[in-house]
């Protein structure tokens, strides 16, 4: 039988591939057309985009030409994920000796070009190895080649199988139990307003059933902080609350669980109606979409870390959404635009605090913790003490 025998670049490629997917979790970029290049990706990495390239370059037009072409490239994964000031690391492993190597010494857009042909190589780069301080030892292995081509590509594989099995856990569709108890909860109340008061347009039955009002809560009950949002006035305002509710929470839960999801609801309801009756002290209040556009800044910060699946639905769907309702909510009368806005700020910030499944470190939620505790006090400072 004949042993399998690697070629010097096909080693090298295999050995870094190795190093950068299981020790620093960057996932593959699939793009189509390309030709003897392997993009990577991790938007948590100081390097968020990086290329091996193993394409021949003969001279300095087929660099130039390289170059531009790859930060052509790079300005539509930077687009796709909302990484617009990401460095990128640019790796050829073939070029030329009619190429001027001093053309890679200068970054071009956050693009770090080198050239090795050894993983050796990449210690005469100290930029690389600050970010990568093993990348010359744990590419060094006693296997060779066949042997060590097997053990790499099934340690790579074992780490995709892993990275899928996460991304199911996630993002498979799941029961939304509470959701539905919120819609049913909003649902029984508004029929309870016409059963046991004089209906959802009248003020004292709606101050009956636990309306915010700036003098009331500001007097002591601020149980209104939170009842609030489980009132609604009129058949419509009750029909598209529940309508994006159902759209946007049963997503939402499954991705973050049912408990971390309710704190989000919650805890947007009560930001809402702080920041609300900071600026409208004597207005009736009630309605769930400052906790709904909570939900909407909990998945911006959910698609911010999931980017790469969804950085295209952010940029076409949800962002568009929020600023189209917030102007809605501008140029129509008895709309609190002030509370959405209270919403989406604590939904966002609460989910910093709470952080996303495989994504979110310590020093994240740490700093979430932080912004939402400051963010909740400043309201609390503003409305009942200063």
């Amino acid at each position: 039988m004949n042993e399998m025998t690697l070629k010097g670049n096909d080693e090298i490629v295999i050995k870094l591939l190795h190093y950068f997917i299981t020790e620093y979790d960057y996932n593959p970029v699939v793009l189509h057309g390309a030709k003897d290049e392997i993009w990577l990706e991790n938007m948590d990495s100081d390097y968020k985009i990086i290329r091996i390239s193993t394409n021949y370059i003969h001279n300095d037009e087929q660099l130039d030409y390289d170059l531009f072409r790859t930060k052509q490239i790079l300005k539509n994964i930077k687009k796709k994920t909302f990484s617009y000031n990401a460095d990128a690391l640019n790796i050829f492993l073939n070029l030329g000796d009619n190429v001027h190597e001093d053309k890679l010494e200068t970054p071009v857009e956050h693009i770090n070009s080198i050239k090795i042909t050894k993983i050796s190589d990449l210690e005469k780069h100290p930029n690389v190895m600050e970010v990568f301080p093993t990348i010359t030892k744990k590419t060094n292995f006693k296997e060779k080649g066949g042997a060590l081509f097997m053990k790499l590509t099934e340690e790579i594989n074992k780490k995709n199988i892993i990275d899928s099995k996460k991304a199911e856990d996630v993002f498979k569709p799941k029961k939304a139990y509470v959701t539905y108890g919120l819609i049913t909860l909003n649902i029984l109340i508004f029929f309870m307003m016409y059963l046991f008061g004089n209906g959802s347009y009248d003020s004292n039955t709606l101050l009956d059933f636990g309306a915010s009002y700036g003098p009331f809560i500001k007097n002591g009950e601020y149980y209104r902080l939170l009842s609030s949002a489980f009132l609604h006035i009129g058949l419509l305002h009750l029909t598209f609350n529940m309508y994006a509710l159902y759209i946007i929470g049963k997503q939402l839960e499954g991705f973050y669980g049912p408990v971390k999801y309710l704190i989000i609801y919650l805890f947007s309801a009560i930001t809402g109606n702080l920041l609300s009756i900071l600026f409208s002290t004597n207005v009736i209040g009630a309605g769930a979409s400052g906790a709904i556009f909570g939900l909407l800044g909990s998945l911006l910060y959910f698609g911010y870390h999931y980017r790469v699946y969804l950085g295209s639905t952010i940029r076409s769907q949800i962002l568009p959404l929020i600023f189209l309702n917030l102007f809605l909510g501008y140029i129509s009368t008895g709309v609190d635009n002030v509370a959405h806005i209270g919403g989406l700020i604590g939904g966002l910030l609460i989910s910093i605090a709470l952080g996303v499944k495989y994504k979110t470190n310590m020093e994240e939620q740490t700093h979430g913790i932080v912004m939402t505790t400051i963010f909740l006090g400043f309201l609390i400072f503003l409305n009942f003490f200063a």
